[in-house]
């Protein structure tokens, strides 16, 4: 029997944001710093790939027709410049925030005890990296609370159909080299956000510079996952491990580099981790996995919106 795990509570019905459908730019408030958006219109893709595929792995064989609604997705990865509001102030409320809150000992994250950069650089606009995917939920969450917006990680099947952009996938790696950063052309670092080739829909890296968390928890075998739901987390949520990481990185091949990649976050990417239990907050080993974030579109109560919060956040 097919379950399907309810965390996404919203209308789906084309309610328009800001009178039109168009891309626009979030201001982090108290700040000088931007996040732009960029809409992505509704339509049908596959989830997946079918084994002809250039780079197919058998955890993509499942090939879903999947009915998308419209939404929003930064146009970049989340950078450490609009990270760092979050580190250092976390729930602060002083500056348009809509809900109070109780600053505790793990609203912010604990300030990394090493460079989880290895060097390659925090400021000016590189990607966000290093941080659990519930680390990631929790900027969404202090996001919403800053603007007023729903802002979460994309489920698997946004993540995918915002890449493959009603493009055919990339057949060769001189393909990806136009909009990737990877191993061949890397020199073994991620670079600054936004300087290859966008896809169609005006989306940057979404292949390569650094792999990319979403909602979901990864299941090798996706046979039982429903394609009516795409803005649904499909199974339970456990734990801060075994998430749908996609888009290859840095440091990975050419045919990693592609929108049905798929693979899941590892524990030991907490491997160098002193503390015990492990930190909710950093991987000290996977420097080369950050996020982006969405906006669906709907009508959203705060009652739904927090009930969000609760259920997909997990210490």
């Amino acid at each position: 029997m097919h379950t399907v795990f309810k965390v996404f509570i919203g209308c789906l019905l084309p309610f328009v944001i800001y009178g039109q459908e168009k891309d626009y730019s979030q201001t982090i408030p108290g700040t000088d710093f931007v996040i732009d958006l960029v809409f992505i219109p509704p339509g049908q893709f596959n989830l997946g790939s079918s084994s002809s595929e250039y780079g197919h792995l058998d955890n993509e064989s499942t090939v879903l027709d999947v009915t998308m609604p419209g939404f929003f997705i930064s146009a970049t990865e989340i950078t450490f410049d609009q990270y760092l509001p979050f580190r250092e102030k976390a729930f602060d409320t002083s500056e348009g925030a809509t809900t109070d809150y109780n600053v505790d000992a793990i609203t912010r994250p604990s300030p990394p005890y090493l460079d989880f950069t290895y060097g390659m650089g925090s400021r000016g606009g590189f990607p966000a990296v290093s941080m659990t995917q519930q680390a990631a939920l929790r900027y969404c969450q202090w996001l919403y609370h800053k603007t007023g917006h729903f802002y979460r990680l994309p489920t698997e099947a946004e993540w995918e159909y915002a890449c493959k952009a009603n493009q055919t996938p990339p057949t060769s790696d001189d393909e990806i080299d136009a909009m990737a950063w990877y191993f061949d052309n890397s020199d073994d670092q991620y670079h600054l956000v936004g300087q290859k080739q966008p896809n169609a829909w005006g989306v940057f890296d979404m292949l390569g510079n650094v792999s990319e968390y979403t909602m979901d928890p990864y299941r090798s075998d996706r046979s039982d996952w429903n394609p009516s739901d795409p803005q649904t987390v499909q199974y339970p949520i456990s734990g801060k491990h075994n998430r749908v990481v996609k888009g290859g990185a840095y440091d990975d091949d050419a045919a990693t580099c592609r929108c049905a990649q798929r693979s899941p976050s590892l524990a030991k990417w907490q491997a160098r981790d002193p503390q015990i239990p492990k930190s909710i907050w950093w991987n000290p080993d996977s420097p080369f996995v950050g996020f982006r974030i969405v906006r669906p579109m709907g009508t959203f109560t705060k009652e739904e919106i927090e009930a969000f919060f609760k259920t997909i956040i997990v210490d």
